[in-house]
């Protein structure tokens, strides 16, 4: 560490001089001072003996700048916000669950104009049109972002979302519609659509393109995998080419609420090497035991793999859907990683602190 010195000299008066300076100089030397030190100094000059007292003054090192492993450069965050919202369009709007699915789920595309910048793995708000039961605009629903970030159309001007309509019964034995969820499922193309953000950095993907990508989703949580996975394997960049390997689950409760699974078997076509994909379908499927195959219950068919997988610094869990599905999750890696005298939950702090563990529930 360099240190400055300054030094402020005063001669005592005499006959044969009279001399008062002041200088600055640099002296290479690690020093490990808190705060400015003052140090007297008796030097001769030009005969005369002077006294300088010295004040250190020392500053601690900066500390390093985190360098992040996700592609997090650049990245906008709140361009547009509650009260001046970005105002697109509704192009397309199509239920994608079968109509004996329970409940229906819909895949939209507003316009842009390339005003909302956004990268795979973030949010945007939407705010529903009307006023609430106080009078006062609806307040913003946050959604995951169902597009890469060239959008369905490939030219950077469109933002998707994957919806479901949000209808249950309350205790009153009324039915209740979600404001938002219903606003946005029933949007006809044309339509307005007020949207605010982007938000998020969690759910940002690893810039290694030699990565292992394990997602993990429950129903609509599969938004901003589907964003991953087309950048992956729909697209081409002339600075990213992936080769590591992407390994789905998907937990749904009936075939008919499958989401996007032509998409994805058109990927396991194009990649096979790169891209798995197993789904959890929880009212048609069992395990060995009888049990209802839940992601987490999937999952366990393939733990000692998952858990290898778990070991290695390039692989990148991603999570996103129903709150309850982490503790699963974690019941299954408990028993895996006290096999090798490891434990879990805190193995588990360590990936997140290295940004390899990432979690959007709700």
């Amino acid at each position: 560490m360099a240190m400055t010195v300054n030094a402020a000299v005063s001669l005592p008066s005499s006959k044969s001089s009279s001399l008062s300076f002041k200088n600055s100089i640099s002296i290479p030397e690690r020093i490990n001072f808190k705060k400015s030190i003052l140090y007297p100094r008796n030097v001769s000059v030009g005969g005369n003996v002077i006294s300088i007292r010295a004040q250190v003054t020392t500053e601690a090192p900066a500390k390093a700048e985190k360098i992040s492993k996700k592609d997090e450069e650049g990245v906008v965050v709140n361009k547009f916000k509650p009260k001046e919202p970005y105002v697109g369009k509704c192009l397309l709007n199509t239920k994608i669950t079968g109509d004996d699915a329970p409940g229906e789920t819909w895949h939209m595309v507003f316009s842009t104009e390339g005003e909302v910048p956004y990268r795979e793995g973030q949010s945007i708000g939407v705010i529903a049109d009307g006023l609430d039961k106080n009078g006062k605009p609806h307040k913003l629903r946050l959604y995951s972002i169902a597009s890469s970030a060239l959008g369905d159309f490939g030219n950077s001007q469109t933002v998707s979302l994957c919806v479901k309509r949000l209808v249950y019964t309350n205790e009153q034995g009324e039915i209740v519609k979600g404001v938002c969820s219903n606003f946005l499922c029933d949007l006809k193309p044309g339509a307005d659509v007020k949207i605010t953000g982007p938000v998020g950095k969690e759910m940002l993907m690893p810039k290694d393109p030699n990565a292992t990508v394990i997602m993990l989703a429950t129903g609509t949580g599969i938004a901003p995998f589907r964003s991953f996975l087309w950048k992956m394997f729909f697209e081409k960049h002339d600075d990213y080419k992936f080769n590591g390997l992407a390994w789905l689950f998907l937990g749904v409760p009936t075939s008919s609420s499958l989401l996007y699974p032509e998409e994805f078997e058109k990927m396991k076509e194009k990649a096979p090497n790169n891209f798995r994909v197993d789904y959890a379908i929880s009212r048609e499927q069992s395990n060995e035991k009888g049990e209802k195959m839940y992601i987490q219950t999937r999952m366990a068919q393939y733990a000692e793999e998952l858990w290898e997988l778990l070991k290695k610094d390039n692989t990148y869990v991603y999570m996103c859907g129903l709150k309850g599905m982490e503790k699963g999750i974690d019941e299954i890696m408990t028993s895996l990683a006290a096999r090798d005298g490891i434990d879990w939950l805190e193995y588990k702090r360590q990936l997140k602190k290295a940004e390899q563990w990432n979690v959007e529930v709700y």
